[in-house]
């Protein structure tokens, strides 16, 4: 009887011993399967975060919005606006005046033919000889617009020029016949009004290019006497 129970004692204990040795393994293996479905969902969330480019994520903001220096960007098309290297003042194109053929010919000539064209001249005499113009600045043909000052060089030397008497005339109009007869007017007392004093006086001594000091609209202080050599 002791051995019989005994014998099913330890049969039931080997039972009992079995039993809960295999449900730990069992529970274990559960365990670690969860746990490693578990793992395998985090890390394939982190991936996929690392995938798509979380928004949130600070280093893709900045990459995003940030541009570094010097990167080259695309071109803009062209507007067709250009900025001029400097402000235009006068346009010759299609004007279709140039300078005449102004050289070789008398220089009282050539001033002529500028006024026709209404450019304005320059007489710069030489030291040589003659009237004749040897060259000028513009060049003869060269697009000039219109009211330009164009430099005649004479050979020779200025020659002697007649002094009109323009006392009592208004002033633009003396200054005009001063100018005809190769003169400048110096205004001495403003530039309207009746002249009422020149110097030098009608048929004075004066070459051409010289000026002739005149007194507009004012009383002209008189003239000094002249004070010959006492004896």
């Amino acid at each position: 009887m002791t051995d019989a129970n005994t014998g099913r004692q330890d049969s039931a204990g080997g039972r009992d011993d079995g039993g809960p040795g295999r449900a730990s393994v069992l529970l274990g293996g559960g365990l670690v399967a969860v746990l490693l479905v578990a793992i395998g969902a985090t890390g394939g969330w982190l991936l996929a975060g690392e995938d798509e480019g979380s928004p949130t994520d600070p280093l893709a903001v900045a990459t995003a919005t940030v541009t570094p220096t010097g990167q080259a960007t695309t071109p803009r098309p062209s507007t067709g606006r250009t900025t001029p290297s400097a402000p235009r003042t006068s346009s010759t194109k299609g004007s279709g005046l140039t300078v005449p053929p102004v050289v070789g010919t008398d220089f009282v000539q050539a001033r002529d033919m500028l006024r026709k064209q209404r450019l304005g001249w320059r007489l710069v005499f030489g030291t040589g000889t003659g009237r004749t113009v040897e060259s000028s600045s513009p060049a003869v043909g060269a697009t000039v617009a219109r009211g330009a000052t164009v430099q005649l060089h004479v050979a020779g030397p200025a020659p002697a020029a007649e002094v009109p008497d323009v006392v009592g005339d208004d002033c633009a109009d003396a200054a005009a016949d001063l100018v005809e007869e190769g003169l400048y007017p110096r205004y001495r007392s403003g530039r309207t009004g009746e002249v009422s004093r020149q110097e030098p006086a009608e048929d004075g001594a004066a070459r051409w290019n010289d000026e002739v000091s005149i007194w507009c609209g004012a009383a002209a202080p008189p003239s000094l006497p002249s004070v010959g050599p006492t004896l």
